[in-house]
C-alpha cells in the first residue's frame, strides 16, 4: 500500500510539473508576457539621444552589428578613388555624404540650414506623366513612376569635383489666412518651392515635382512587427461603411523579392522592406550603389557623371554593410508617449473628432506587445490643397500614406526648433496641419474647427507630447 501511495504521488507530482511547463510554453509562445517585452523597445524617456540608443537584451554579436551599422550610418562617404576604400563611392550625383545629415539623431530632418537655406533633408522627387509606351509601362510597373529623362529620380544638390550638381531648391511661400467661428485666425504657408539653376537644361515639360522632408526613423523597425492582416484590416477602398474614409494599401513591386509586396514605408506606402528602404535612400541621395540598386544614378544625358571615376568595387555598400545599417534601424529605441491623464482626455478628443479612423492609435506586434505609431499606413485621399500629382505604383497624385505621429515629441529636443510638419514642411505647427487637411480628412478638420478653444489647445498639447 505504502509502494502504491509513493507510486500516486510521484505520478500527480509528474502531472502536475507537466502542466506547468506546458503552461509556460502557451504563455510565452502567446506573448501574455509581452508587458514586460515592450520595455525593450520602447521608451517615454524623452531625450535628444534616444533614437541613437539600441534596444535592451543585445548579445555582444548583435551589439557589434548595431555598431557596425551605426557607423555606415553616420560617418561622411567620400568620392572615389580614395584610400578610405570602405566608404568610397559617393556621388558622382549627390544630396548629402551621410545619412545623419537628413535624419539628425535619426529624428525628422528641418526644413531650413542655417540663414533661412533649404536643408538637405528637403529632397525634390522627380517624375513625368506616362505617354502609355511600352517603356513607361516597365517603368510603372518596376519603380512605380517615370524618371524625369535628363534629371532621373531626384534632384542631386551637389556633385564631386568635376561634376555640375543637378540644382537647388528654392523655398518661398504664401500666406493663406483661415478664420475659425469663434473669431481665432491662424495663417497658413501656402509653398511656392521651385527648382533654379538647373545646370543640365529644362525639365521635361510633363514633369512632376514633389518635395519631400526626411521623416522621423523612430519606430522603422517595428512597423515590420505589425501583421500585414492587421493593416489590410482597415482597407474600405469602396467606403463601405460610409464614413467618408477609404483607406487603400499600396502593392509595390520589391526588388529583394522580385514579386509585388504590400508597402509600408515612404510618404507614399510605395517601399515594402525597411533594407529596401534603406538601399533606395543610399542610392537617390547619396549615389551608392547596392546588390538591391546596382545601377548608378546619372542619366545618358549627364556625361561628366557617367565619365567620373569609379570606386574599386562595383558594389559601394555591400550586403554585410547594407543588412547592418538596416539592422541598426531596427534595432534602436523607439520613443512612445507616456500615458498619463491628459494623454488618455487627449486621446479621447483625438477619437472623438474621427482623426483616429486614419492615424490609428495602437497595433499589436508579432512579438506580442502593442506599440502605438498613430498610423493605419493605407494611402488615403488628403484633398487638392495637399495633391502633388505624383504616382508611385497604386498611390495617386492625392493619395499619401497616414504619416506616423510617434516621435514627433523629440524634434525639438534634437533640433532646437518645433518640426515643420507634413511632407513638405509647410505646416509650422499641429494646427496648421490639421487646417491643410482635405480629401478623407475634410470632416476630421471641420470637427478640429467647431471645438471649443480650450478643447482645441488640448487636443495640440497631446499631439505634441507623441
Amino acid at each position: 500500500m505504502l509502494l502504491i501511495q509513493k507510486k500516486q504521488k510521484f505520478n500527480f507530482s509528474f502531472l502536475k510539473k507537466t502542466i506547468i511547463l506546458k503552461s509556460l510554453v502557451v504563455i510565452f509562445a502567446t506573448g501574455l508576457f509581452a508587458v514586460n517585452n515592450s520595455g525593450n523597445f520602447l521608451s517615454n524617456d524623452k531625450n535628444s539621444s534616444l533614437l541613437l540608443k539600441p534596444v535592451n537584451n543585445l548579445n555582444d554579436k548583435e551589439y557589434d552589428k548595431f555598431i557596425l551599422g551605426r557607423s555606415f550610418f553616420s560617418i561622411p562617404w567620400v568620392e572615389a578613388p580614395s584610400v578610405t576604400t570602405a566608404r568610397d563611392g559617393l556621388g558622382p550625383l549627390f544630396n548629402a555624404n551621410t545619412c545623419v545629415s537628413c535624419h539628425p539623431k535619426n529624428g525628422r530632418g528641418t526644413l531650413f540650414a542655417d540663414e533661412n537655406l533649404p536643408s538637405r533633408s528637403l529632397l525634390a522627387r522627380l517624375s513625368i506623366t506616362s505617354n502609355d509606351s511600352d517603356e513607361h509601362k516597365e517603368y510603372l510597373k518596376y519603380k512605380g513612376f517615370v524618371p524625369e529623362p535628363v534629371y532621373g529620380n531626384q534632384l542631386s544638390i551637389n556633385g564631386i569635383f568635376g561634376v555640375d550638381y543637378e540644382g537647388k531648391i528654392k523655398i518661398d511661400f504664401e500666406e493663406v489666412e483661415v478664420v475659425f467661428s469663434d473669431g481665432e485666425k491662424q495663417i497658413l504657408l501656402k509653398p511656392k518651392y521651385n527648382l533654379e539653376n538647373l545646370n543640365y537644361g529644362k525639365l521635361d515639360k510633363n514633369v512632376n515635382i514633389s518635395y519631400r522632408i526626411a521623416p522621423s526613423l523612430n519606430g522603422m523597425g517595428l512597423i515590420s512587427l505589425i501583421s500585414h492582416e492587421d493593416i489590410l484590416a482597415n482597407v474600405d477602398e469602396n467606403d463601405l461603411n460610409n464614413d467618408g474614409i477609404s483607406g487603400r494599401a499600396n502593392f509595390v513591386y520589391s526588388n529583394i523579392t522580385k514579386r509585388i509586396e504590400l508597402g509600408i514605408y515612404t510618404w507614399k506606402a510605395s517601399v515594402a522592406f525597411l533594407k529596401e528602404q534603406v538601399a533606395g535612400a543610399a542610392s537617390n541621395d547619396m549615389g551608392l550603389t547596392t546588390t538591391i540598386f546596382p545601377d548608378g544614378n546619372c542619366t545618358k544625358y549627364q556625361k561628366e557623371c557617367n565619365e567620373a571615376p569609379k570606386p574599386r568595387d562595383m558594389i559601394d555598400l555591400p550586403d554585410d554593410r547594407l543588412d547592418a545599417v538596416s539592422y541598426y534601424l531596427k534595432h534602436i529605441k523607439t520613443y512612445e508617449a507616456k500615458k498619463t491623464k491628459e494623454y488618455e482626455e487627449g486621446l479621447a478628443l483625438f477619437e472623438a473628432i474621427s482623426c483616429s479612423k486614419c492615424h490609428i492609435s495602437s497595433f499589436n506586434t508579432k512579438k506580442g506587445f502593442k506599440i502605438s505609431p498613430f498610423s493605419d499606413f493605407l494611402l488615403h485621399d488628403m484633398g487638392e490643397d495637399l495633391a502633388d500629382g505624383r504616382v508611385e505604383f497604386m498611390a495617386n497624385g492625392r493619395e499619401w500614406r497616414t504619416a506616423p505621429l510617434w516621435g514627433l515629441a523629440l524634434h525639438e529636443k534634437i533640433n532646437k526648433e518645433k518640426p515643420r510638419l507634413l511632407h513638405d514642411g509647410r505646416a509650422r505647427s499641429f494646427q496648421e496641419a490639421i487646417l491643410w487637411h482635405g480629401g478623407e480628412a475634410q470632416n476630421s478638420k471641420e470637427n478640429y474647427m467647431n471645438l471649443p478653444k480650450n478643447q482645441r489647445e488640448k487636443l495640440i498639447k497631446f499631439l505634441e507630447e507623441l
